[in-house]
Parts: C-alpha cells; sequence; structure tokens
C-alpha cells in the first residue's frame, strides 16, 4: 500500500516525474504484450519443431546476431541520444538532423562490416561455439546463420529509430513493435513449415524484423527526423557521440565477458548447474527486463533535456524520486520470487524428466539470483544519469570493476553453495554498481552545484 501511495503522489506531482511515469507504464505495458507473444511463440515453435536438431541448429545460428545488436547498435543509442538532444535543443532541428544522418550512417557501416566479418570467420569459431554438433547438424547451423546475418542490420536500424522516438515521448507504440518478429514467427511456423523446415524460421524473423524496422522508422519521419545515410563531416557533436561510444561498446563487451565465465564456471560444477543457472535466470530476467528496461527508456529523455538546460535541481529531485519508487516496486517483487521460489520452481517446470530433486537445486539458485533485483533496478536511474552526462568513461571502469569481483566471488562462493553461489555472486557485485553509480552521480552534482554556487558569488 505504501508503494501505490508513492507511485500516486509521483503522478500527481510535477510534470517532469509524471510524464515519465507515464512513459515507464507505457513502456512496461507494451513489454508485456511482447513477451505474451513471445511466449505464445515458444509454444509454436516447440509444439513444430521441438527438441529436434534443427531447431538446436537455429538457435546456435541465432547466438551472434543477437549478441551484435546488442552491443553495436544498443551502444550507439546510448552514446548518441544526449548528444542528439543538446543538439536539437541548442543548435535546432537541422543540425540534429545532420548528426542523426552521419550517426545512422556509422552505425549501419559498423553493423555490416560486423556482420561480414564473422560471415568469414563463421567456419572457424562455429565448431567452436557447436562443437557437440554433428557435421550435418553444424553445417545446417552455418547455412541458416549467413541467412539470419541481415537481421544485425534491420534489427540494429530499428533499436536506434526506437531511440530516437523516445527522445519526442513517443514510447508505447515504439516499444509495442518488436511484437512484429514473434507475430511473423508464429505465422510462419504454423504456414509454412510443412514446406519448408526450419527455414520458415528463417524467413519469418527476417520478414518481422523488416516489418519491425519499417515501421519504427515511418514513425520517426513522421516527427520530422527522416532516415538518412549521409555523412555531414565530424563536427563537434559528431567527435563526442564517438568520444562515447567506445566505452559503452567496450562495457558491454565486458558484460557479457561477465556471462560467458558464470557459464564457464558453472559447467566446472556438477552435471546439470548450467541448466540450473539459465532455468533460475528465467524468472528474474524477465522482471529486471520489464521494470529496469521500462524505467530506462522514460528517463534518458528527460536527463538529457535538463543537462542540456544545465537543470541540476531537477535532475537531483528526478534522480531521488525514482530512485525511491524503483526501489518501493522492486523491492516487494524480489522477496516474493525468494520466498515462493520452490513453489514458482515447481509449478514451472517440475513435469518429465524435471523431478523433485531439478526442483530442489535450482529453488536456491533463483532465490540468490533475485537478491539483485531491487540494486539493479534502482542503479538504472543512476546509469542513465551518468550515460545523459556523457561521462560513459566511469561505464566501463564500472564494467571492469564487476568483471573483476564477479571472478573472484564466483570462485570463493561456488565452493560454499555450489551453483547457487554463482548466482548470489551475480547479485552481489550488483549491489556493487549500484553504489559505484551512486557515488559517481552524487560527486558530479555536487561539482556542478558547487560551480553555479561560485558562478553566483561572481
Amino acid at each position: 500500500m505504501f508503494a501505490v501511495a508513492q507511485i500516486t503522489k509521483v503522478f500527481r506531482g510535477q510534470s517532469v516525474n509524471r510524464r515519465i511515469f507515464r512513459a515507464a507504464a507505457a513502456v512496461a505495458a507494451a513489454g508485456v504484450v511482447v513477451k505474451i507473444v513471445a511466449t505464445l511463440k515458444e509454444f509454436t515453435v516447440a509444439g513444430v519443431y521441438g527438441r529436434t536438431d534443427a531447431m538446436d541448429a537455429f538457435l546456435a545460428a541465432f547466438l551472434i546476431p543477437n549478441l551484435l545488436i546488442n552491443l553495436i547498435s544498443e551502444s550507439m543509442n546510448q552514446a548518441l541520444v544526449p548528444t542528439l538532444v543538446r543538439v536539437r535543443e541548442h543548435e535546432g532541428q537541422e543540425r540534429a538532423q545532420e548528426l542523426l544522418s552521419s550517426s545512422m550512417l556509422w552505425v549501419c557501416t559498423l553493423l555490416t562490416a560486423a556482420s561480414v566479418l564473422m560471415g568469414l570467420a563463421a567456419r572457424g569459431f562455429f565448431p567452436l561455439i557447436a562443437s557437440h554438433f554433428a557435421p550435418e547438424k553444424l553445417e545446417l547451423s552455418l547455412r541458416l546463420f549467413y541467412a539470419l546475418l541481415p537481421v544485425v542490420l534491420i534489427t540494429g536500424i530499428a533499436t536506434n529509430c526506437t531511440a530516437v522516438l523516445n527522445t519526442f515521448d513517443r514510447f508505447a507504440l515504439p516499444a509495442l513493435a518488436p511484437v512484429a518478429t514473434p507475430v511473423a514467427i508464429i505465422a510462419g511456423t504454423l504456414l509454412f513449415s510443412g514446406r519448408l523446415g526450419i527455414w520458415a524460421m528463417v524467413y519469418a524473423t527476417l520478414a518481422g524484423a523488416l516489418v519491425h524496422a519499417g515501421t519504427v522508422a515511418w514513425m520517426m519521419d513522421a516527427h520530422g527526423y527522416r532516415f538518412r545515410l549521409r555523412w555531414h563531416g565530424a563536427t563537434e557533436a559528431t567527435r563526442e557521440v564517438a568520444r562515447q561510444y567506445g566505452p559503452v561498446l567496450l562495457s558491454g563487451v565486458v558484460a557479457s565477458g561477465g556471462l560467458l565465465v558464470d557459464q564457464s564456471m558453472a559447467a566446472m560444477l556438477p552435471a546439470g548447474s548450467v541448466s540450473a543457472l539459465a532455468y533460475a535466470n528465467r524468472f528474474v530476467s524477465v522482471v529486471v527486463t520489464l521494470l529496469a528496461g521500462a524505467v530506462s527508456s522514460a528517463v534518458v529523455p528527460h536527463f538529457s533535456r535538463m543537462i542540456a538546460h544545465e537543470d541540476w535541481a531537477g535532475c537531483r529531485h528526478t534522480l531521488r524520486t525514482w530512485v525511491r519508487l524503483t526501489a518501493l516496486v522492486s523491492t516487494p517483487i524480489a522477496l516474493a520470487l525468494i520466498a515462493g521460489s520452490h513453489l514458482m520452481i515447481r509449478v514451472a517446470f517440475q513435469h518429465g524428466v524435471f523431478g523433485p530433486r531439478d526442483t530442489a537445486l535450482v529453488t536456491p539458485v533463483l532465490a540468490a539470483y533475485a537478491v539483485q533485483i531491487p540494486f539493479f533496478v534502482s542503479s538504472r536511474v543512476f546509469y542513465r544519469f551518468l550515460v545523459a552526462m556523457r561521462r560513459t568513461d566511469l561505464i566501463f571502469y564500472c564494467g571492469a570493476l564487476n568483471l573483476a569481483l564477479d571472478v573472484v566471488l564466483n570462485l570463493v562462493l561456488m565452493r560454499w553453495f555450489g551453483v547457487a553461489g554463482i548466482a548470489l555472486a551475480t547479485s552481489l557485485w550488483t549491489v556493487s554498481t549500484f553504489f559505484f553509480l551512486w557515488y559517481w552521480t552524487w560527486r558530479l552534482l555536487s561539482a556542478k552545484r558547487s560551480i553555479m554556487d561560485e558562478g553566483a558569488a561572481k
């Protein structure tokens, strides 16, 4: 009830917080719809393809494209949006359009180059990714991978257009647009799997990605930004985006390394430990994606505008409001997951070959993972503020610290708690992240306040 009262207070409060609340609610609601349709897609795909070699080959083929999208395109969004807002506020729409066109050309070039390089190197690294595949299965996975590579460029464009739309306070429809891909896969699987086999999944994925990209590009054009790939020279704004892009990209690489560390260390434990991590993380990842993703998307444009106008009091108020609010909302969810972990695992998974012993193994892993939820969700407010402040170097330092902590904590805790220790290590370095970002956020704000006070005194 207290959390509900705080939400009501924010909704009725200042206009900025009201807009952030509405944006976060819209993104979360759209995310729920996309998750529901994606779950229906999983049921459909499982019913048609099951645990066949063809399905294994498709999943292996999609690993690299998905990784490239997350690393290259998402990093560009974080580097571009604060500068784009600043340029639009101070230099006008035309200059902002030039920056967007140059940045779009840059990211499309990077996505294409990365796709080509991965395509050329595929026969070298795919035997490592799918070392247990038979030769025929490995060859199928390679062919599927080559066919899926265009998704990297198409989806990368879509994510950039979505980030630009968010700067106009357009959240609901851009967040709902990704539903095109699972809808296309459901339709393609049901209609064409008998004739095309697993290739129906490939063609449907490409079609859904095109619809997604076309929709958000059209929406972006309707709001005054045209989708153009044109270089306007190395301006101060483009150099600023480039300076911010490198640390964010490296931070994403480091984060991916942390996932690999957890998987490899779990593989050192008794059989089934890697699966236990995956099963437990499904519950936590849904909560974190919906809550943290919604808040992150909603606060970015507002932080960028306030920083562009040097509204440090507004930044301070917004930070305090949304850190408290995210903690109030996410803490009860985390406690519910911890208290109900055994029941949730038993209801969701305990059937077929997944028995009571598996439930007993996965339950403490879920409880350990759930500890991170309030710290992760609240820390994203600080994270987005630092990105908007164009201090992505701090984001990289934080990621490097987390990777070191992850290795050390895994080595210590997995000896005491087994695979649950790896999950607990993840939660503990998330706590460290919260305090690291909290410290630097308030330190930067204090410095800005001191500069303003000195200016006023003069």
